[in-house]
């Protein structure tokens, strides 16, 4: 899936929503102004067999990244993404918003909004099922 508007990336929130991942699969490339990270999404489009996949998602035209209460210093520590949202600020640049359960949150600074989400590989079924209040 690619996104190119506040639109497209609530899609790609859709598909990403209760994913976990480690601290330590998250990285920016600041000379490359690109965010990315590796994580295990619930498939939600087969929630009655509770399934997950490897997933790739990767952000585009990063000019800076800010995280709150995240343990950047614990390549180990386990997040589990509830969103990601846009803000525009000055058309077409912006804020994404990345939002974590216990309240952790990355913020990238946009230029515009380009992601790119991509399975790496089969699924797998797990005996969990996410649940929010």
């Amino acid at each position: 899936l690619t996104a190119l508007d506040a639109e497209d990336l609530a899609v790609i929130s859709a598909h990403m929503q209760d994913a976990v991942l480690q601290v330590g699969d998250v990285a920016f490339a600041k000379g490359l102004k690109q965010f990315a990270l590796v994580a295990n999404r619930f498939a939600w489009d087969e929630a009655e067999t509770r399934q997950r996949r490897r997933t790739g998602l990767h952000f585009d035209r990063v000019l800076s990244v800010k995280s709150q209460n995240i343990r950047r210093g614990d390549p180990g520590a386990i997040l589990s993404l509830l969103s990601i949202g846009f803000v525009e600020t000055d058309a077409p640049s912006g804020n994404i918003l990345l939002t974590f359960s216990g309240g952790g949150s990355v913020s990238l600074s946009v230029e515009c909004v380009e992601a790119q989400m991509k399975d790496l590989g089969p699924s797998w079924e797990t005996p969990n099922l996410p649940h929010h209040e």
